[in-house]
């Protein structure tokens, strides 16, 4: 495995931002960082608990997502690298 590089931040930050904005119920963003078992969580969440519970927990996930993109968005190239890329933050 290579380790992360600050130039593959600032492309993953973008990628990882709008897939938390625009398809944040599907954990998508969290699969292009890296974090499979956090992406499974909230596809899974969003599909089968939706069922369950009439929709809402698909808006809350979508939710989530929403606000880790915008995190993700108005952080600093480094910043972004040092949270989410070498210390690897899951979650916010």
């Amino acid at each position: 495995m290579t380790e992360p590089n600050l130039s593959e931040a600032s492309s993953k930050k973008m990628a990882a931002g709008l897939c938390g904005i625009l398809l944040g119920a599907l954990g998508i963003h969290k699969f292009i960082l890296g974090y499979q078992q956090e992406g499974i969580i909230m596809l899974a969440v969003s599909l089968l608990g939706g069922t369950f519970t009439c929709g809402a927990a698909s808006g809350v996930i979508g939710i989530i997502g929403l606000v880790e993109g915008i995190i993700y968005l108005t952080k600093s190239d480094q910043e972004f690298f040092d949270t989410y890329m070498l210390n690897q933050k899951p979650w916010f």
